[in-house]
């Protein structure tokens, strides 16, 4: 058996497991690169999903971790298509400098020869020319050092203030939508990928949110952030209940869940808080919670977790 007791099996739901051969076939698939948070585990690397569509490459959120997951795919770094980012905290774009040089310097890694593009709100911009001038002295000695493509690390901005579709390409179509991470975390967005008449929701960071909800209608895969903490550890720090309070809690993403009614709901960027003196909350405790609403196909998500979108949901583990 494949999975543990923590997944649970629906009717519209199928787990399998399948060869490379048979995945590659496929024309619509998601897998989870990093289902963490800032902190530093082994065991859940920095938030980032990637979609594989109509033989593009798209990664939204760029997490600790990526370039690695990638190759435990076998997939090249200068393979990607585009690159999305929901917003700026840290733990979403740490793996950008790492994904984008060693994507350019020579195999197997990469050895990418055309820009590095970027889709994200107003700021990426400003970001990517920034990274562009922290690395400048690596850049000046590798190229030619190495007699790497200048053309390949240069960096591209595709910037928005607005929901919207921000990109399409051979019937594949993304549309960002605003989401609430808090006051203070502006800008923030989720997104939605839509090919074939088939569509994944990516929520982003967010609290409890009307426009994702509403953005989300009609999709067959739902990839959700949330937040799990004991009643113990949040009464014991005004800190931990301001972090919560920029999340979704299980009860909350339940509500969500039952309003989308997808093929298949799935947690990433799980925020497990724990202090010193109190652990985290067990983790069959965000399926017990989250059913208080929901009764659906749910999944906690993975590391290298993929799900397979047709009629119905297909998932497997851990890579190729």
């Amino acid at each position: 058996m494949l999975f543990n007791s923590r997944l649970i099996v629906l009717a519209s739901l199928i787990f399998v497991s399948v060869s490379a051969q048979v995945i590659a076939q496929e024309e619509f698939r998601v897998t989870l690169l990093g289902t963490g948070d800032p902190i530093p585990r082994i065991d859940r690397f920095g938030p980032a999903t990637l979609v594989e569509v109509a033989g593009q490459e798209l990664l939204f959120d760029v997490g600790r971790g990526v370039t690695q997951r990638l190759v435990q795919l076998d997939i090249a770094l200068s393979a990607l298509d585009a690159v999305f980012l929901t917003h700026f905290h840290s733990d979403h774009i740490t793996g950008i400098p790492d994904l984008w040089m060693t994507g350019w310097i020579p195999p197997p890694f990469g050895r990418r020869s055309v820009p590095f593009e970027v889709w994200g709100p107003t700021g990426t911009e400003a970001m990517l020319k920034n990274m562009e001038q922290a690395f400048i002295l690596n850049t000046n000695i590798r190229i030619p050092d190495e007699l790497l493509p200048p053309e390949g690390i240069k960096t591209i901005a595709h910037e928005f203030s607005e929901d919207g579709v921000v990109y399409e390409k051979d019937g594949v179509q993304v549309t960002a939508f605003a989401v609430d991470h808090g006051e203070l975390i502006k800008p923030s967005y989720g997104y939605r990928i839509d090919y074939k008449g088939r569509a994944v929701v990516i929520s982003g960071d967010t609290k409890f949110d009307k426009n994702l909800i509403e953005a989300a209608k009609g999709a067959d895969l739902v990839i959700h952030e949330v937040a799990l903490a004991t009643d113990e550890l949040l009464a014991s720090s005004e800190q931990f209940r301001r972090i919560v309070g920029h999340h979704t809690t299980p009860e909350e993403a339940g509500t969500v869940f039952a309003e989308i009614n997808p093929k298949l709901a799935v947690y990433t960027h799980l925020v497990m808080l724990s202090s010193a003196t109190i652990p985290e909350a067990p983790l069959d405790s965000l399926i017990t919670r989250t059913r208080t609403n929901y009764q659906g196909p749910l999944v906690i998500g993975e590391d290298l977790m993929t799900f397979i979108v047709d009629d119905k949901v297909s998932i497997y583990k851990s890579g190729r």
